[in-house]
């Protein structure tokens, strides 16, 4: 009986060679062509690591304020539900950041953006309807997590469709509210009637209202404006910067209410701008 030849073996892929953590990327050059890149851009990456940062470090204090809530200690899950409010907060201008200093240092990549929606479904998904269900929404039982499941779905399917329309909608407006300002409605309502001491449960209902809009709303076909062609690096009359003074002043006036109108307003703006088309539409014709 005549054996069969030994196949050659292959040599090993260079690929398969480098350590486990290696990242490598695949783009194009100027000119059109395939390259390959090792490695990430470590500064954006910092501001999403940060935003992912603040987006678990409202999580924890949700948590602990639940459990004060459990001891009867209501100033302590007041002090925690506003720090987590406060945290959702701090990740909107992280995550505002991570994009811009990617664009101003020419370090955009498949792996920041990537990693820019996994940190967002975290900072603007989960914490905030962790937060509203701890607050309020967990006093109606299975309707208020079935409200909180809603918004942290909506938060999903927001994230994933706007990753794959990233290349072809129109920059200038939002399909849909986008996820951190409808993280802004939820934690402005949980920090601005906490920091006055009110329960929770006392307006649970009004909450999950509130939660399941916002949880609408961003998978609606509404539109918002994106802000993204207003021009930071250009020239810009001093009175602008007396502008922002008193924006800057206005909001630490009493940042839990002026915030939590500011994103009301724009969450309103949408629904409001798309009922003033309808009604242009039909005196039009």
């Amino acid at each position: 009986m005549s054996e069969r030849p030994e196949e050659p073996k292959q040599a090993p892929d260079a690929e398969s060679l480098l350590p486990i953590d290696e990242h490598i990327e695949e783009g194009h050059d100027a000119e059109g062509r395939k390259v390959r890149h090792r490695g990430i851009y470590l500064l954006p990456n910092l501001f999403t690591t940060a935003n992912l940062f603040a987006g678990f470090y409202s999580i924890i204090n949700s948590m602990s304020a639940q459990a004060a809530l459990s001891a009867g200690d209501s100033v302590s899950a007041s002090k925690y539900f506003g720090f987590a409010a406060i945290a959702i907060f701090v990740a909107m201008v992280l995550d505002g950041l991570d994009g811009r200093v990617a664009r101003m240092t020419n370090t955009q990549s498949a792996f920041g953006a990537e990693y820019d929606s996994l940190s967002d479904m975290v900072a603007f998904g989960v914490a905030p309807a962790l937060l509203a269900f701890g607050w309020a929404l967990g006093d109606m039982g299975k309707v208020g997590w079935m409200v909180a499941f809603i918004y942290v779905a909506g938060a999903a399917l927001r994230l994933a469709r706007f990753n794959t329309q990233v290349g072809t909608a129109d920059k200038r407006y939002f399909i849909g509210l986008a996820s951190p300002a409808a993280a802004g409605v939820v934690a402005g309502i949980v920090w601005a009637f906490s920091d006055y001491g009110i329960q929770g449960s006392k307006m649970s209902f009004l909450v999950a209202l509130m939660v399941a809009a916002a949880g609408m709303l961003m998978v609606s076909n509404i539109k918002y404006n994106s802000f993204k062609e207003l021009d930071l690096k250009g020239r810009v009359p001093f009175v602008a910067i007396l502008a922002v003074v008193l924006v800057f002043a206005v909001v630490f006036s009493d940042p839990p209410r002026i915030l939590l109108l500011v994103f009301l307003g724009y969450a309103a703006s949408g629904p409001v701008q798309y009922l003033l088309r309808l009604r242009r539409h039909k005196n039009a014709e």
